[in-house]
């Protein structure tokens, strides 16, 4: 179970990349252009929240029933245990709390553009946090399983 569950979790990530980088451009553009905010929008919102939501569940699932997860002082030690134990999921939940914020925030707001530059900065910040994960992992983009 495990295997199946950590090999999921390595494919979604690359939806949840792939989203979150459309919707941040899209967001940008509409920003600048002061375009108004269409059903394609509303529709690539939801898509990045539900994907990111159930990377959050896997990630969390992952987290508790992985060997590799031992607490103790030894492993905050080490550089890579520490990074898997504390530092990728604390920026994968901040990244994800972002997310979610930017799109229940952004439904109050009537203005397109000033919907798109939340939805951009908000998204844009978490989009940042993950790429620092991934690079901080020394997996690579490319890898497909955790260290």
């Amino acid at each position: 179970m495990h295997t199946s569950l950590l090999l999921t979790h390595s494919v979604i990530r690359y939806f949840v990349l792939f989203f979150l980088i459309l919707f941040v451009v899209r967001a940008y553009r509409g920003w600048m252009n002061k375009s108004s905010y269409s059903s394609m929008d509303e529709k690539l919102g939801f898509w990045l929240f539900m994907i990111t939501h159930t990377q959050l569940i896997l990630g969390l699932v992952l987290y508790f029933i992985s060997p590799a997860v031992v607490f103790s002082s030894e492993s905050m030690k080490d550089a890579t245990s520490r990074y898997w134990l504390v530092e990728h999921e604390s920026m994968m939940i901040i990244s994800i709390v972002l997310i979610t914020v930017a799109r229940v925030t952004s439904k109050k707001i009537t203005d397109a553009a000033l919907k798109y530059k939340r939805l951009f900065i908000y998204n844009g910040i978490a989009l940042l946090l993950i790429s620092i994960s991934i690079l901080l992992s020394g997996r690579g983009i490319l890898t497909m399983t955790y260290h």
